[in-house]
C-alpha cells in the first residue's frame, strides 16, 4: 500500500470554476464529467477524530487519489479506469470523481491522516475544543 499524501491548497475567496456547477444537473458540458459519477461516503465521530470513508474500489491510491483541504473543506478525487474481458473483447471503462465535505468546528488540519485498504479509502481529522466564536475584549485606559 503507497502513502496518501494531502495537499493543502491556498485559501481563495472564490470557487473553483467548477465548484459554481456543483449543485446543477449537466448543461451542455458545462459540469465537469467528474461531477455526474457518484463516491459514497460516510462520515463519524470516533475517538476526538472526524472520520471520512469514501468507497472507490479499484484504484491504486498513490497515483490515483488526490485529498486536499482548504477553507475548512475536504476534498477527494478519485480516477479509476478498468479493463474486462468478455466474449474475446476487452472493454475499458474510465471514471473521475470527486466529493467535498465540510469539516467540522474544531477540525486540526494539519493532523489529517488517510488510508486505504480493500476498496475503502479512510481519511481522519483531529478535533480539538473548538474555539469560541465570541471574546471579550478589556478596554484599557489610556491614562
Amino acid at each position: 500500500m503507497g502513502t496518501l499524501s494531502v495537499r493543502r491548497q491556498p485559501r481563495s475567496l472564490f470557487p473553483e470554476f467548477s465548484e459554481l456547477f456543483a449543485g446543477f444537473p449537466p448543461l451542455a458540458g458545462l459540469r465537469p464529467a467528474y461531477e455526474t459519477r457518484v463516491m459514497r461516503l460516510e462520515d463519524e465521530m470516533a475517538d476526538g477524530r472526524y472520520v471520512v470513508r469514501a468507497e472507490i474500489p479499484g484504484v491504486d491510491p498513490a497515483k490515483d487519489v488526490e485529498i486536499t483541504v482548504r477553507d475548512g473543506q475536504l476534498t477527494i478525487k478519485a480516477e479509476r479506469s478498468e479493463k474486462q474481458d468478455f466474449d474475446g473483447r476487452s472493454e475499458f471503462s474510465y471514471g473521475s470523481f470527486a466529493r467535498t465535505v465540510s469539516l467540522p468546528a474544531g477540525a486540526d488540519e494539519d493532523s489529517i491522516e488517510a488510508s486505504y485498504d480493500k476498496g475503502i479509502l479512510t481519511v481522519s481529522v483531529g478535533i480539538s475544543e473548538p474555539k469560541p466564536a465570541e471574546r471579550r475584549v478589556p478596554v484599557r485606559s489610556a491614562g
